[in-house]
């Protein structure tokens, strides 16, 4: 048990610093780039909920506009 517990001491609290070192800059950048341009901010998140555009569709011989280069 003791083993163990020097293992996690050495080893993996480290790495759950470095990771939350790294995670609270990552954190900060992202309050800074939101307080230098919140309506780019807006844009973003407002990307990442609205659907994709609708695929084309081909219309057909008696729709009001058939384009010249489609033939019947």
């Amino acid at each position: 048990m003791a083993d163990l517990l020097q293992f996690a001491f050495i080893v993996v609290l480290p790495l759950v610093i470095v990771a939350g070192g790294l995670a609270s800059l990552f954190a900060v950048g992202a309050l800074f780039d939101a307080l230098e341009d919140p309506q780019g901010l807006r844009t973003r998140i407002d990307g990442m909920f609205k659907r994709p555009p609708r695929a084309a569709r081909l219309t057909n011989e008696k729709h009001y506009y058939r384009p010249y280069w489609l033939k019947s």
